[in-house]
């Protein structure tokens, strides 16, 4: 089921509940109580309660003075939600980072790929260029990753050996920024001029344009307001980031000259093209993996051994009757299948979609329909979709067979990828580009995982917008 602009007749049409309040005073209202007086999830938990609908009026981060509007109409529910995905009722125009447009001198004056609605002509020579890129490297995603997790492990091992525990996120940051470079520019970072600072000059490219929707989590109640001044008053000013920024577009300028060279048959110019591409590499890719594997490696971890044995026993069997790690034996492992995508269902590395009403519509939730005005904004809480009592049993557990045999017929409620999982990416549409490189690297980092190691511990927390992950002990492979 999706929404649609005619609704059943047993489904009753109602105004969209709650309200905005003073543009100003309602925005900051809103504002404290998502990120400090009741934190994300319970922020809309009580506000489904309280207008007992999981359709609402809301005002979402960051508001007043960096949004020109913080109003936004909220989906919270699997039926409702997937409107957001169809360009034929929404636009999809400079909404990546919600409610605010970061400056565009962060992608060299650029529009880029991501700031674009399917309907602009740019998207889709950009967006085929993207997937065409990944296509001529189709036979080195498995390889590099193998070896870039090779060397993960190593390092893992070494600091649990020397000091009792291993910190992931930065290990991980590393791995993934090398794989990104290496896939798209054929060259190991360490030998151009980025050297080993590859993820830092991201990480702070990123924060800049990030910050006014995160919060470091940390501070005690009197500094929250501090916090809450200092990163929504007024978004960071590019020059903190310039030289970092050049670095990273010299890299990819110099070493990604053949991909680049590809870009211009699509008729795309060349210094777009790379400004897309370090986006691309630095914004989709490896902004993605940061939240990606350490969310995946905490909720495997948190399922517990019973689960690490059956995934090593899949794992094993299948890579030694299949003769190696192949996409043929990917395939194949189908727990392993099923474990990711209960990872991306439970904790969707990218939680937030907006979109902005063509026309008038109307937006059916399991109860009701609601009339959306043209040019209201539509944002969407996908947890809350796809943790949807009515669509999934026990949705708060991490069931890791869910999608197993006829748990499979539950994928179309799978949203990760700004689409539908049992949906394809195109160039004309809005979803993830690397969406089948995302499950592929998943399910070959547990595969190679659980060929090394029987079992793992960690400790589990979050910072900013993904899961802080230390490992605590690795227990070596009893058989291989």
């Amino acid at each position: 089921m999706s929404s649609s602009s005619s609704q059943p007749p047993e489904l009753p049409l109602k105004p969209v509940p709650g309200d905005w309040g003073h543009f100003f005073f309602g925005a900051i209202r809103d504002r404290l109580a998502y990120f400090y007086h009741e934190g994300r999830d319970k922020f809309f938990e009580n506000r489904i309660q309280k207008h007992q609908s999981t359709v609402f009026r809301i005002n979402m981060p960051p508001g007043p003075f960096i949004s020109s509007s913080a109003q936004v109409i909220c989906l919270l529910d699997a039926i409702s939600f997937p409107v957001l995905f169809d360009s034929s009722k929404v636009e999809k125009r400079d909404v990546l980072d919600g409610t605010f447009l970061p400056s565009l001198a962060y992608s060299g004056g650029h529009r880029v790929c991501a700031y674009l609605d399917p309907s602009e002509p740019k998207h889709t020579s950009l967006k085929s260029f993207f997937l065409a890129t990944l296509a001529a490297r189709h036979n080195n995603f498995i390889p590099l990753f193998r070896t870039g997790l090779s060397e993960l492990f190593n390092e893992l091992e070494a600091k649990i050996s020397s000091k009792k525990e291993a910190y992931f996120n930065t290990l991980c940051d590393t791995m993934s920024f090398n794989y990104v470079f290496r896939l798209l520019c054929d060259k190991n970072p360490s030998e151009t001029r980025i050297g080993s600072k590859g993820p830092k000059l991201v990480d702070k490219w990123l924060l800049c344009q990030l910050a006014p929707l995160g919060s470091l989590g940390l501070l005690p109640n009197f500094l929250c307001l501090i916090e809450d001044l200092l990163l929504r008053t007024f978004t960071f000013p590019f020059f903190l980031v310039k030289s970092d920024y050049k670095k990273l577009y010299d890299a990819f300028s110099e070493f990604g000259s053949s991909v680049l060279d590809e870009a211009e048959k699509f008729g795309i110019e060349r210094d777009e093209a790379c400004h897309n591409l370090v986006f691309l590499a630095g914004f989709n890719a490896y902004g993605g993996m940061k939240v990606l594997f350490p969310g995946l490696i905490k909720w495997v971890a948190l399922a517990g051994e019973k689960l690490h044995k059956r995934l090593a026993d899949e794992i094993r069997t299948v890579a030694k009757a299949e003769g190696g790690v192949s996409f043929s034996a990917l395939d194949k492992m189908v727990l392993t299948k099923s474990v990711v995508y209960e990872f991306l269902r439970i904790d969707p590395p990218v939680p937030f979609q907006y979109a902005k009403a063509k026309a008038d519509l109307v937006v059916q939730s399991h109860d009701a329909a609601f009339e959306i005005k043209k040019g209201e904004m539509l944002f969407g809480y996908q947890p809350f979709a796809t943790r949807d009592p009515k669509v999934f049993e026990n949705p708060e557990e991490f069931v890791a067979d869910r999608f197993v045999g006829d748990g499979e017929k539950l994928l179309k409620y799978v949203y990760w990828s700004n689409g539908r999982e049992t949906e394809e990416c195109t160039a004309e549409n809005k979803q993830c580009a690397g969406k089948n490189l995302v499950m592929l690297l998943c399910r070959l980092l547990l595969v190679e995982l659980f060929r090394r190691y029987d079992t793992f511990e960690v400790e589990a927390g979050m910072f900013m917008f993904a899961a802080s992950v230390t490992f605590k002990s690795l227990t070596k492979a009893s058989s291989t």
